[in-house]
């Protein structure tokens, strides 16, 4: 059984998570309409990550006879510069999404709740990741200097991401 205070800081994060994906689907409308082919379909492999990330609060809730609870979910920003713009803005979420699930960490530390930090250890190693890949694309944009032709290489470059994660939860999601 899971605390109530662990399962109220769960839930919220359950639905940061289905916010973080409205956001990159709005980064990737902003991308696609700007001619940025490549850096939509990066933005929405992110989204079906984040959705991935959601089920997997769901399942773990479910899993220790928690209770869901959805709450209301902000309307995502929807107002893009430039290329450069998407991807700050994708690092400033993904370093206050670092800050929620370390919270969610000390939370479990705190509350003496094993099961909770085992499982989000994959998230703290995922965010590492995430970060590190966002920090990646803003240094190559960044060194591009506005460079049509190389914003062109790197948007090519950025559609070539695949997905890599389940999107049909109809099941559950695959045991690993």
């Amino acid at each position: 059984m899971i605390k109530d205070r662990m399962q109220l800081e769960l839930n919220k994060q359950l639905n940061r998570e289905h916010y973080s994906a409205i956001l990159y689907l709005s980064m990737a409308s902003y991308a696609e309409q700007a001619g940025y082919k490549g850096a939509a379909r990066w933005l929405k492999v992110q989204y079906h990550e984040e959705q991935y990330h959601a089920m997997r609060f769901y399942e773990y809730i479910l899993s220790r006879n928690g209770r869901l609870e959805f709450m209301d979910i902000p309307k995502p920003d929807q107002t893009f510069k430039s290329l450069l713009d998407v991807y700050q803005k994708t690092l400033i979420h993904e370093e206050e999404v670092t800050e929620y699930v370390n919270r969610l960490m000390d939370i479990a530390v705190e509350e003496k709740d094993h099961a909770t930090q085992i499982f989000l250890q994959w998230y703290i190693t995922e965010q590492v990741e995430e970060e590190d890949n966002v920090n990646d694309i803003l240094t190559r944009i960044k060194l591009l200097n506005g460079d049509n032709q190389g914003l062109l290489v790197l948007d090519k470059e950025l559609g070539l991401r695949q997905l890599t994660i389940p999107t049909d939860f109809t099941n559950g999601l695959p045991k690993v």
